[in-house]
């Protein structure tokens, strides 16, 4: 975890604030594990911070470098300039690829503006990009799992020429593809899709597409994994489950979606403790907390925090887990 999105939950349950304790209503908080940070988004934001130490305010971001305000925020305090498009960047300013993947024409340009650049794409997304760009050598037509306008889904389209990936978004899209030659297909996803979704949505193909090629190991990235099995085990404990993390996170989404599915009665995406509505606690003793992938651990403490100030909040970790996934930084700004 960087610096400064840490805070530690210690005393958050002896705020003073709020009727007194013995009045208040006791409310279990069941503490998802892991969750928040995982090693691209932390490697990406390493990769903003440690290039304006290096070359100085401003930096230039393509795309939000991962999908939460406070992070981008942040950032932008300390000098990164976030762009939607490689022409609103100056030629003389080093600029940054999103951890989303982007499509191969932006580093091509890039290159052709002799930019300096810096490439934050997760490893684990490049790695969907190597499967794409390995079954279009072998002649494979490629159908891709996942959402479309999503930035990670745009750079994996991206990787080919138009027209050259099928993307898929439900079960029902399966039947309606018709590849030139059924014998010769592949298929990717997204790393941040439901697993349990992405799970029929593959079947599907299979039954239709015995022939096609699947991936050599799971696409969907262990964090996404790992997280929504941490959500599983604690929707059925709660009447309400609360995922902290941004509406454009993908992976923030499917942690409700799967928590509603799991048996969780209300499931909530909130961006911050400020999102919190009082009403939804009516009837509620035990609320699940976790947090997308892109969200800082100090936001689940604050969460926790506005809990304590109304609730006699008891705090539970849950099967408590610890990831140990590191990814290489850049040589560019590795020292």
């Amino acid at each position: 975890m960087r610096p400064g999105w840490r805070r530690s939950a210690e005393g958050s349950n002896s705020m003073v604030m709020g009727p007194e304790l013995s009045e208040r209503r006791r409310l279990t908080v069941l503490l998802a594990s892991p969750r928040s940070f995982c090693a691209g988004v932390d490697r990406a934001i390493q990769i903003v911070e440690r290039a304006i130490e290096k070359y100085g305010a401003p930096v230039y971001v393509r795309h939000e470098i991962v999908h939460n305000r406070h992070v981008v925020d942040r950032l932008r305090d300390l000098g990164a300039v976030f762009v939607e498009d490689l022409a609103e960047a100056p030629d003389d300013r080093p600029v940054i690829f999103s951890a989303h993947g982007v499509p191969r024409s932006v580093p091509a340009e890039a290159k052709r503006r002799e930019m300096f650049y810096l490439d934050a794409t997760c490893p684990l997304v490049s790695k969907v990009h190597v499967e794409i760009n390995r079954h279009d050598a072998a002649g494979r037509e490629i159908v891709l799992i996942g959402h479309a306008g999503h930035p990670e889904v745009l750079g994996a389209i991206g990787q080919l020429p138009a027209g050259r990936i099928s993307l898929v978004e439900t079960v029902e899209d399966v039947a309606g593809l018709d590849p030139r030659d059924p014998e010769r297909l592949a298929f990717v996803t997204q790393t941040t899709l439901s697993v349990d979704d992405t799970a029929e949505i593959v079947a599907a193909l299979r039954k239709r597409f015995p022939k096609a090629a699947a991936p050599r190991k799971e696409d969907i990235c262990y964090a996404t994994t790992n997280r929504q099995e941490a959500v599983k085990k604690i929707a059925p404990m709660c009447e309400l489950m609360l995922v902290v993390g941004s509406p454009a996170s993908s992976n923030s989404q499917r942690l409700v979606e799967v928590a509603r599915q799991a048996g969780a009665p209300d499931a909530r995406l909130i961006d911050d403790a400020g999102q919190l509505d009082w009403t939804w606690f009516d009837g509620v003793e035990a609320v699940g907390l976790t947090a997308g992938a892109s969200a800082p651990e100090l936001l689940v403490q604050q969460v926790i925090e506005a809990l304590s100030e109304r609730f006699d909040v008891e705090t539970q970790d849950v099967d408590p887990r610890q990831e140990s996934v590191t990814f290489k930084l850049p040589r560019a700004v590795a020292v």
